[in-house]
């Protein structure tokens, strides 16, 4: 309020007296008509609630009026039916009416005159019910009406209205008024009892109608319509999950029929369909190795029965696992399933197919590929490089060729492929390809020096991929030369010179003065005339990797001899696992090409990864290339699986017998494919009875922080050959304390695994007895076991020593020292001449007199 008055001197302050005045004004008569307003709708409300409890007592009487003439009606009905039957009866009846008038029993029998015509009115609007007549007359009704459940008072009759009779108080409990006059009782007929029907002559009042209920509503039976006519609700079309949650019903039992109302169909009867049980006779899988849920579908036999039944035959799989046709076939037949293999023809064959299909009349004649083996330093890269008037020896590495090279020279007119591999030992695979691509092998041989062990293994690899071999008798300008020692030697191998009869060509040459060198390139051009060589250019190309590397610029690089077709830029190549597009190719000489034909090697870019040197590669549509791609990953995966699952209790226990086996865990990186497979293979020759050489990765590239980690993870030692770790790769060895090593000469590296290893060895050791004791006292201790009670006969009993026990000179037992006590206090060790208290590890049966000798085991010294 204090607001109120604040914001009226404000505005009093603003205005001037005249306009404050009127303002005023304005307000007290606003004020005014809004009471008036109030007034009015107060009233009006008033009027409503009159008229409303009007209307309801209007609607109680025409109810009760209703209910009395039924009643009545079929009073006269039944009184009629006893007149037919007893004729005496329905004499005395006037006789009746004519004594007493006063009295209420009568009046039923004055209305019976009135019921016939009452009853074609009300006939249409009401429905019969049957009223039940208490057993005592009612009492007299309060002068008092309810609405809304509470007393309101007396209802007094308007002026004008008969009241004559009753007076001027209207009493709700009362019968209702008719048009015929009726006198006032206390009280009114009752109705007849629900299992009685009423006779004429009624002798207990008729009960009065029931008092109207809330709201001034009567619920009787009687009262209510019966009406035919749909509610809003019952002709709105409702849907079919409308009509399923209210009928309970599903979606499928209703239909539509053609005026578009939906009804409910009545569920058809279907027979019970008894389950048919098929038995396979006869299956067929497409694969060796068999998944055990395909083989589950196939045989009808879930899983989890083939697993039991492999696991009755001794076979440990599990549902995920699978298993090799045979043992399908032997399963399937203890079933009396005939299982059949019936391969599939899957994308690799489709390729291998593709790649088969030749065009005969596009042969032309191709330049023959010859690969120079030999020994190592017997001069292979120099007689190479002086055909090829270069010089690449200086660039090696301890002068020894590190990987492959592959080079195409002109030679009178006619191009010759050369492919140089490295003579060491460790290059054994690297020589194995280079004599599987090639048409021809020169095997150079020192004449100083003769036939050395990788010249043996040169001849080996030339004779398996059944190619021609020409000897270079190189080195020939030295004073302590003997050729014909040579030719003896080559003898000895199943080679015999052609002056000596036989058919292998020995050319005497010399790579430092040239002596020779074109009488070589002549035979190898007439080895290449007798052996017809041809090649479809016009095919998608094939060939083989020679050798592949990861270069920072350029990605993965492979070099690669063409072998058939022509391979262009833009072509979609697969080798092995690893797809890609040539983005663009060199030749030896460095130079760009557009397209390389059969017998070219050049280097090509744009595999996705580093592929293997010794895979084929080859032109193939994109889309048979990523199923080929895939299936062979796949491959991959289950050949891995095999692998590490081929675990069984025989090598288990073998692995016990021999004793616990040191890993040496390697990682090794390297400049070329190559070098990394060398290097793999002659560091797990290394492997003896006590140490295991473990390469747990191999590749090509620099020394990465990935291949730190790894190291770090499995404690392993980084082996690089020919490349160095990066920045962050070398700070982050140095923070984990991981061993990098990095090498250029490939003997440095195993005279150094070598020496690594020795170290590793186990040491020797040797038992030596410490004591022995008897025992002559056995104790049983809860949670302990047996406890022998000794007595010291040699010696000492050591408690970190392990024990013998024998029995009639005869070993029964062998173990640790589980406790040693001498009376209640633990000791290291028991003298001579002492008792003490010795538990046996694992063993329990100890007897009296049973001898216990204590040993222990010593490193032996060099």
């Amino acid at each position: 309020m204090a607001k109120k008055y604040e914001n009226v001197e404000n505005i009093s302050k603003l205005l001037e007296d005249e306009q404050l005045g009127g303002l005023l004004k304005r307000l007290s008569s606003t004020e005014k008509n809004l009471s008036e307003i109030l007034k009015n709708l107060s009233a009006l409300e008033a009027e409503k609630a009159e008229r409303e409890a009007a209307e309801a007592a209007a609607r109680a009487e025409a109810e009760a009026r209703a209910a009395a003439e039924e009643a009545a009606r079929i009073a006269a009905e039944e009184a009629a039916k006893q007149v037919a039957n007893e004729p005496e009866t329905v004499e005395e009846k006037p006789k009746k009416k004519t004594k007493k008038t006063e009295t209420a029993v009568e009046e039923p029998v004055v209305e019976e005159n009135v019921a016939p015509v009452e009853e074609a009115q009300t006939e249409e609007k009401t429905e019969t019910k049957t009223f039940v007549a208490p057993k005592t007359p009612a009492g007299p009704r309060a002068p008092r009406y309810f609405r809304n459940g509470q007393v309101q008072g007396e209802y007094v009759a308007k002026p004008g209205a008969e009241t004559a009779q009753y007076g001027s108080t209207y009493r709700p409990g009362a019968r209702p008024q008719t048009d015929r006059p009726m006198r006032p009782t206390s009280g009114a007929p009752s109705r007849p009892a629900q299992s009685t029907r009423p006779s004429v002559k009624i002798s207990a009042p008729m009960d009065a109608p029931a008092m109207p209920t809330r709201d001034n509503k009567a619920y009787s039976a009687a009262a209510k319509k019966k009406t035919f006519e749909k509610t809003y609700t019952e002709k709105k079309t409702l849907s079919k999950r409308a009509l399923a949650k209210q009928q309970g019903m599903t979606v499928e039992d209703f239909d539509e029929d053609k005026s578009g109302y939906r009804k409910v169909r009545s569920p058809k009867k279907q027979k019970r369909q008894e389950i048919q049980t098929i038995k396979i006779e006869h299956a067929v899988v497409t694969t060796q190795d068999i998944p055990l849920k395909v083989l589950s579908e196939k045989l009808g036999v879930s899983a989890v029965e083939i697993t039991k039944r492999l696991f009755k035959a001794g076979i440990m799989k599990g549902i995920n696992d699978s298993i090799d046709y045979e043992n399908a076939a032997l399963l399937a037949a203890d079933m009396e399933i005939d299982l059949e293999y019936k391969p599939e023809k899957t994308a690799e064959e489709v390729l291998m197919d593709t790649a088969a299909v030749e065009d005969e009349s596009k042969l032309i004649t191709r330049a023959p590929v010859v690969t120079v083996m030999g020994h190592v330093d017997h001069g292979k890269t120099s007689l190479l490089d002086k055909i090829r008037e270069t010089s690449v020896t200086s660039g090696e590495a301890g002068g020894i060729t590190q990987s492959i090279g592959a080079y195409t020279v002109t030679a009178k007119g006619k191009q010759i492929t050369f492919i140089d591999t490295p003579g060491h030992a460790a290059f054994t695979a690297m020589r194995a390809r280079g004599a599987q691509v090639t048409d021809v092998v020169i095997l150079v041989v020192a004449a100083d020096d003769g036939i050395m062990p990788q010249t043996v293994e040169a001849i080996n690899h030339a004779k398996a991929a059944n190619v021609p071999i020409i000897v270079a008798m190189n080195k020939m300008d030295k004073y302590e030369i003997n050729p014909d020692r040579v030719k003896q030697e080559l003898i000895e191998h199943e080679l015999v010179p052609e002056e000596w009869g036989g058919e292998t060509m020995v050319i005497p040459v010399s790579a430092k003065t040239g002596m020779g060198i074109d009488e070589l390139l002549e035979s190898v051009n007439l080895v290449a005339e007798m052996q017809e060589l041809k090649a479809n250019p016009d095919r998608p190309a094939k060939g083989t990797i020679i050798e592949a590397k990861l270069d920072k610029g350029k990605g993965p690089v492979a070099s690669i001899i063409v072998q058939a077709g022509t391979l262009k830029t833009g072509d979609n190549i697969l080798s092995g696992t690893t797809m890609g597009r040539v983005r663009a190719m060199f030749d030896d000489r460095g130079r760009a090409v557009k397209s390389a034909g059969p017998s070219m090697a050049v280097s090509i870019l744009g595999m996705e990864e580093v592929p293997n040197a010794g895979d084929s590669i080859m032109v193939v549509d994109q889309a048979l290339m990523k199923q080929v791609q895939e299936e062979r990953k796949n491959k991959q995966r289950e050949s891995m699986i095999k692998e590490q699952s081929r675990v069984t209790l025989d090598d288990v226990f073998a692995q016990v017998e021999e004793g616990k086996m040191k890993n040496l865990n390697l990682i090794v990186k390297g400049d070329v494919q190559g070098s990394v497979e060398a290097v793999k293979q002659s560091l797990e020759k290394l492997t003896n009875e006590e140490v295991r050489v473990k390469v747990i990765h191999a590749a090509a590239g620099a020394i990465n922080e990935g291949d730190v980690m790894l190291a770090d993870s499995a404690n392993a030692i980084i082996i690089g050959f020919n490349v160095r770790p990066d920045t962050k790769a070398k700070k982050l060895a140095e923070t984990s304390k991981v061993d990098v090593r990095s090498y250029r000469i490939i003997y440095e590296l195993l005279d150094d695994m070598e020496a690594a290893l020795k170290g590793m060895l186990a040491p020797k050791l040797k038992e030596v007895l410490t004591g022995k004791c008897e025992v002559r006292q056995t104790f049983n201790i809860t949670g302990v076991g047996t406890i022998a009670g000794c007595y010291v006969i040699d010696g000492k009993i050591v408690r970190g020593g392990k024990l013998r026990i024998y029995r009639e000179d005869i070993m029964i037992c062998e173990g640790g020292v589980k406790q040693l006590k001498r009376f209640k206090d633990d000791v290291k060790e028991v003298n001579y001449g002492y008792e003490c208290g010795c538990a046996i590890d694992g063993f329990n049966e100890i007897r009296i007199g049973d001898i216990i000798e204590c040993y222990v085991t010593e490193e032996i010294k060099a």
